[in-house]
């Protein structure tokens, strides 16, 4: 993907790359203890530095074609509000995740970005399937991927080994809406 990433829009948001002036908003969104407890890969404590290198990762990950990272934004005020994106896009599929700064949670808003990017990826990116992965015990993760249309495949017990206690993840998918063949499928662990 050497093109520039598009800017993508709903009802109420854009959704648009990051920047690297983005860092302060992130590391001071993304570093509150319930959005790291609540998701796999953001650390706790998010310390100075860290949000500036992952957006270096994410803009040269969009270039070798490995991701499709978003900064979710308020349309009406243009205020960085959260992340969506697709991970590890590889072999026709990608991997959702997302997250919403905690004063903007109830709103629909993680609803409405997610099912903007898995059109995006299945439309643009001609995906085939898209997956994603939630800690068992963090149910609202778990909501937006049934209410995008993502249906679950399975519970994997013992998945991860968090401060030495062992957690729980579900595992949710869906394949892309124009497939002419439904096969029968694996879900992907990652």
């Amino acid at each position: 993907m050497t093109q520039h990433q598009p800017l993508l829009t709903t009802p109420r948001l854009i959704l648009r790359p990051f920047q690297l002036s983005d860092a302060n908003k992130v590391q001071q969104m993304a570093g509150e203890a319930q959005i790291a407890n609540g998701t796999i890969n953001i650390p706790h404590p998010y310390t100075d530095g860290m949000a500036g290198q992952w957006i270096g990762k994410v803009l040269a990950d969009w270039q070798r074609g490995h991701s499709a990272i978003y900064a979710i934004t308020l349309k009406s005020t243009y205020q960085l509000i959260g992340c969506v994106g697709l991970h590890n896009i590889a072999d026709g599929k990608a991997q959702l995740g997302y997250w919403i700064g905690v004063p903007f949670w109830g709103k629909g808003y993680c609803t409405e970005a997610a099912t903007r990017m898995t059109e995006y990826g299945f439309k643009r990116l001609q995906l085939a399937r898209i997956y994603g992965q939630h800690y068992s015990q963090e149910t609202q993760s778990g909501k937006v991927m049934q209410k995008i249309g993502m249906r679950h495949v399975m519970t994997k017990n013992d998945a991860i080994r968090v401060d030495r206690v062992s957690v729980d993840l579900e595992y949710y998918e869906m394949t892309c809406p124009e497939a002419s063949t439904l096969e029968e499928t694996t879900p992907v662990l990652s």
